[in-house]
């Protein structure tokens, strides 16, 4: 089984934001057991910034941006050294990984990306990974590594992504309730909104709103999430062996998994070069259930401009984006080709994701 876990800062440090060792030495020890097992494990950790805060005191009073990029360069050092020793004691290998979201913006840093993991999961050596917080900018910033875990899990086709946080799950009102209960399992297409309650704590950058939008994704693209409490005795273990003995909310993954390259492009809307609008019509087709390319005899005009290859937006008549694609030529060429019979397709099927559909 390929696992990828994903563990949150207010796991992975104290209250004074120092490294919470004993925690950390816990996880070890339960991914270095399903390591051993033969299972394919991906670690996804946050903590950098909280480690690095710990570590110093500026001079002066910094912005977000470079408070963020000081800590995570101090911190960053500090993680990968505990992880080293803890996981060493184990005779396991492990490897750094340190990502930014434009590492997913082409299709070819993408192959590479998955390529190299993929490489050291065929090595027995466990990725652990993290956003390079000191070369991204803030506009191209993961919303948190709850994001950036649901993009390495269909990354890498994974069968499982577990997001370990401070509580059990998703529950029906604030977790801090008597009243609130725990939802063990959740359809794929199902609405949680109105259960979220928008708040977070500690460290982290995302509350529990995040992790269910997430995890709602990534499960409709065909991988499970499980999110529970990664301060609960062998909460890995026992949600891989044993998950009926850990409270959990298990997101179902839909039983029509996305191939790699729509997974791809599920994740490409910041990157999105331009806007394609198309007519009700063609509108109508494309949210159908037919296997429909998106041709030019349907587009009404175009916004931007883009090459071949490039990720473009596809919207209907009532300004909704309704999808996205790789476009099949340019957009000196699409706007050519607008609104005429014979012309190859704009976005051809197998590279066309289509929204809530």
């Amino acid at each position: 089984m390929r696992i990828v876990v994903k563990i949150g800062s207010n796991v992975l440090t104290r209250k004074d934001g120092k490294p919470n060792v004993t925690n950390m030495s816990a996880i070890v020890d339960q991914i270095a057991y399903l390591h051993n097992k033969g299972h394919e494990i991906v670690l996804v950790s946050s903590g950098a910034v909280a480690c690095g805060r710990g570590a110093i005191t500026p001079y002066r009073q910094l912005d977000s941006v470079s408070s963020r990029q000081l800590y995570s360069s101090i911190g960053q050092i500090r993680l990968i050294n505990f992880y080293n020793e803890l996981f060493g004691q184990y005779g396991i290998v492990v490897g750094q990984v340190l990502t930014q979201k434009e590492n997913f913006s082409s299709r070819s840093s993408y192959l590479n990306q998955r390529g190299c993991m993929m490489t050291m999961i065929e090595n027995h050596v466990i990725p652990i990974v993290n956003e390079n917080d000191t070369a991204s900018l803030t506009e191209l910033m993961f919303t948190d590594n709850d994001e950036l875990s649901g993009l390495i899990a269909t990354m890498l086709d994974a069968d499982i992504l577990i997001i370990l946080s401070n509580v059990d799950g998703i529950f029906t009102g604030s977790p801090n309730d008597e009243s609130s209960k725990l939802i063990p399992k959740v359809a794929p297409g199902e609405d949680l909104s109105s259960y979220i309650v928008a708040s977070k704590s500690g460290f982290g950058r995302g509350g529990m709103g995040t992790k269910c939008g997430i995890a709602t994704k990534i499960s409709e693209e065909g991988v499970a999430v499980v999110i529970a409490s990664g301060n609960r005795p062998d909460a890995i273990i026992k949600i891989i062996e044993t998950p009926d003995n850990i409270p959990h909310t298990l997101f179902e993954p839909s039983s029509q998994p996305l191939s790699t390259i729509k997974r791809w492009i599920a994740h490409s809307r910041s990157f999105s070069k331009g806007i394609v609008h198309v007519n009700k019509q063609a509108s109508e087709v494309l949210c159908s259930d037919k296997a429909v390319s998106l041709l030019p005899i349907g587009v009404t005009s175009i916004e931007g401009e883009w090459e071949d290859g490039d990720i473009i937006s596809v919207v209907d008549p009532d300004g909704t984006t309704i999808a996205m694609g790789r476009a099949a030529m340019d957009s000196t060429s699409a706007n050519e080709a607008i609104g005429r019979h014979g012309q190859r397709p704009l976005i051809h099927y197998d590279y066309l994701y289509l929204e809530n559909v």
